[in-house]
């Protein structure tokens, strides 16, 4: 099937065709579809949608500027007379990801070499007469996308191509030069143009009738995906087709759909707007007649470069849905679920970043966490506290008592704290080595750092802040996670004083504050078995006690009773269930780790959907509303890469880097990381006492291998590259061989870039 953007989006070779030699055409603002690119300089206000989905950045990286997008149409111009075309999408819908300027506006500027095209009183406009309302029910006020109808009756034919007169068009009111109001600063699009498929057919589809006769076809994808859909019909004009995903109501309630009503005849349509699921369906009255349906896959662009697999397929499948989810949730932010909010929810975010490193190529994969973090720093209120989500609405009203002005400006402190801590920002670095944007956001840091105070028994004073929430679940002890969350946001801030600078007036201030904490933290919550605060009387927080072990509070001596409240207690969410795996392999316990991951994601794991769920279950199950797609379940992703395979930096951007492995009861593993240096690829299988781990190390690194020792055995003999380098104890060493003794169970080397194969033979 031939089709394309409601008839206005002609391949390269048919617009050239078209274009005629008059030198009466206009360069023209027209509303309806872009017909060319250009990279001069496209800059656009609020929302931009243009040839090849380009475009099109939610305000904004701040609360009062818009980002603008550069894109190249140097390739579609001819010698002579062009014209240029484009479809201005004005939101002008505040919501939990958007910030509108109430404003709609186009800023266009084209630098040729012997001309200038900017946008003035010369072009022309016209709002489409075509898109139109749907009516109710309109999206819920999180998301500030809106339904798009579509009625072909009134649709301007070949409004995008040359030889189309506008002289009946008005002119645009001219505002001014950026930065202007109310769009103000403009800010260059700092992430790829989207990944774009092109149309595809579905995987299947199923014609069965809706309820009024008519057909509903059933058009399955082949996983989660954010697509646009397409149909090609035949019909008598005025009739209604209804599109719409299965996650039409993904989380509880209305999302986006689509409605086109048809003109007489013969006709293609896609629609602008993305949506997701795992089912596209379409619904029309009975005198339509489908002559065939595409859809058109969009996203973030950035390559799918990491892997893991190993011997037990329940943990591959988990892994490979954790990725799939991760991508969903990823398009100009990153996201909590992409039907329901598509909000940058922070908590959700440390989870995503960190599965990103493991997942996407070292160039375009990490720019959208720099986004994210540059728009939450960029954001911090005049009290210094942060909040998200963000970008949002400008806070008006308060927007627990109005909740449908689509507002957000609630502060969640711990969310707060994970997202410039250890596991937010910091890890960000140390993948990244991008010391500009931490040297840009740690004032931020440390003045939201000095909003938090400590008592007088020298632990975190409780901010309940403007949504006093942990997770979702009971039994959540605050007092104890409080204290570590803050901890862990010093670890962080410290480290970010060094790189940027300011080591000798704030490293003293936070190494008295964690000195404060870790003096105190064991005394004030170890009760002999367990983290637990005084107050609290709930059953044993895993939650609590699992950033206790990754804060590095947990006095190791207590981990044997720890690895018990891990056995036997169940109430966090899978958003913290990520910090629950981390300190099982933190303290040792791979086999425990692999058991309690595959027992609480088993409902997902055994699931035919493709993505994971916020919570344990789905709808009225889970929490919150129950979405099917919530990258923040995705930590035991982060868990098997860093952990099972054992890969990680040691210092930033993997100059050096660890390859220690904690395979438990698995016997082979096979991994690929991506870093800014290039690919790290290992190979690890156990079998009849012998160790085998294959290694290839990019160039400009220096790699830790770890050879894991077993209680009941030890190692006899190591080889390297079909030499014994080590045995009985004994080193035998040359060029390039440092050995590295571990008391946690590992015998270490350290080697240069190349390929290295490690066997170890046990006694």
């Amino acid at each position: 099937m031939d089709c394309a953007l409601d008839r206005t989006l002609p391949d390269k070779q048919q617009y050239l065709d078209l274009l005629p030699q008059d030198p009466g055409i206009n360069q023209a603002a027209r509303v309806a579809a872009g017909a060319n690119r250009s990279g001069f300089q496209i800059l656009a206000l609020d929302q931009w949608q243009a040839c090849c989905f380009r475009g099109g950045l939610k305000r904004g990286p701040t609360q009062q500027d818009t980002y603008y997008d550069d894109v190249e149409i140097g390739p579609e111009l001819k010698r002579g007379n062009n014209s240029i075309a484009v479809l201005v999408w004005y939101w002008g819908k505040n919501g939990f990801s958007y910030n509108t300027s109430g404003k709609a506006g186009l800023v266009f500027e084209a630098d040729g070499a012997d001309q200038e095209i900017v946008s003035d009183a010369t072009w022309k406009m016209l709002i489409h007469p075509a898109f139109e309302n749907t009516g109710l029910p309109h999206p819920n006020f999180r998301l500030s996308e809106f339904n798009i109808g579509f009625d072909a009756r009134r649709d301007i034919a070949d409004w995008m191509l040359p030889r189309f007169n506008d002289a009946g068009w008005p002119a645009p009111a001219v505002f001014g030069f950026p930065p202007v109001a109310p769009w103000n600063h403009l800010e260059k699009r700092p992430i790829p143009q989207w990944k774009n498929s092109g149309l595809k057919p579905y995987v299947s589809v199923e014609t069965t009738t809706n309820k009024n006769g008519g057909p509903l076809l059933k058009a399955r994808l082949p996983y989660d995906a954010q697509v646009t859909p397409c149909l090609k019909v035949c019909a008598p004009a005025g009739q209604r087709i209804d599109i719409r995903t299965d996650d039409y109501k993904g989380g509880g309630t209305e999302n986006v759909r689509a409605v086109y009503i048809t003109r007489e005849g013969t006709q293609e349509f896609e629609s602008p707007g993305w949506m997701n699921g795992h089912e596209v369906r379409y619904s029309a009255p009975a005198a339509v007649k489908f002559l065939g349906v595409k859809y058109r896959e969009t996203g973030y662009n950035a390559n799918f470069v990491g892997a893991f697999h190993c011997d037990d397929e329940k943990l591959n499948i988990l892994w490979e849905k954790a990725r799939r989810t991760l991508y969903v949730t990823m398009r100009d932010n990153y996201m909590d679920c992409p039907d329901r909010e598509r909000a940058q929810w922070w908590g959700d975010m440390v989870n995503e970043l960190g599965e990103n490193f493991y997942v996407f190529d070292s160039t375009n994969g990490p720019l959208l966490a720099r986004k994210g973090i540059l728009e939450l720093a960029r954001w911090q209120r005049a009290d210094h506290t942060l909040y998200a989500p963000i970008p949002s609405g400008k806070p008006k009203n308060d927007v627990r008592k109005d909740p449908g002005s689509g507002n957000w400006n609630s502060e969640l402190p711990p969310q707060m704290l994970a997202s410039i801590g250890k596991y937010g920002f910091w890890t960000y670095y140390m993948y990244t080595g991008d010391k500009q944007t931490i040297t840009e956001v740690y004032p931020h840091v440390r003045d939201y750092l000095n909003v938090w105070k400590l008592n007088d028994d020298g632990l975190v004073i409780h901010r309940a802040g403007d949504w006093d929430w942990e997770d979702w679940g009971e039994n959540i002890d605050e007092h104890v996670m409080d204290s570590a969350w803050y901890y862990l946001a010093l670890q962080g801030a410290m480290e970010m004083a060094y790189v940027s600078g300011h080591e000798d007036e704030d490293v003293p201030i936070w190494k008295s504050r964690m000195g404060s904490i870790r003096t105190n933290f064991n005394a004030k919550f170890w009760t002999g078995s367990e983290y637990r605060s005084s107050g609290y009387h709930g059953d044993t927080d895993d939650r609590a006690n699992a950033l206790a072990v990754v804060a590095g509070l947990a006095d190791t001596n207590n981990y044997e009773h720890l690895r018990k409240v891990f056995a036997k207690h169940f109430n966090a969410s899978p958003y913290m269930e990520k910090y629950v795996l981390e300190a099982l392999y933190q303290m040792h316990a791979p086999d425990q780790a692999i058991q309690r991951m595959k027992q609480r994601w088993a409902s997902q794991i055994d699931s035919p959907l493709t993505t994971l769920w916020e919570g344990w279950g789905i709808g009225t199950n889970g929490y919150g509303g129950g979405t099917y797609n919530h990258a923040w379940s995705g930590g035991a992703l982060t868990a098997l890469s860093q952990y099972a395979a054992g890969v990680g930096p040691d210092t930033p951007a993997f100059d050096s880097y660890h390859v220690v492995p904690q395979m438990g009861a698995l016997t082979s593993v096979h991994s690929v990381v991506p870093t800014p240096k290039g690919e790290i690829r290992v190979d690890l299988r156990k079998e009849a006492g012998v160790f085998d781990l294959r290694l290839t190390s990019p160039a400009s690194t220096s790699a830790l291998v770890g050879i894991p020792t077993e209680a009941e055995h030890s190692i006899g003999r190591v080889e390297l590259n079909g030499k014994t380098v080590w045995i009985h104890g004994v080193t035998r060493t040359f060029s390039g061989y440092f050995l590295w003794d571990d008391e946690k169970g590992h015998l270490g080397f350290v080697v240069p870039p190349g390929k290295w194969h490690f066997k170890a033979y046990m006694k």
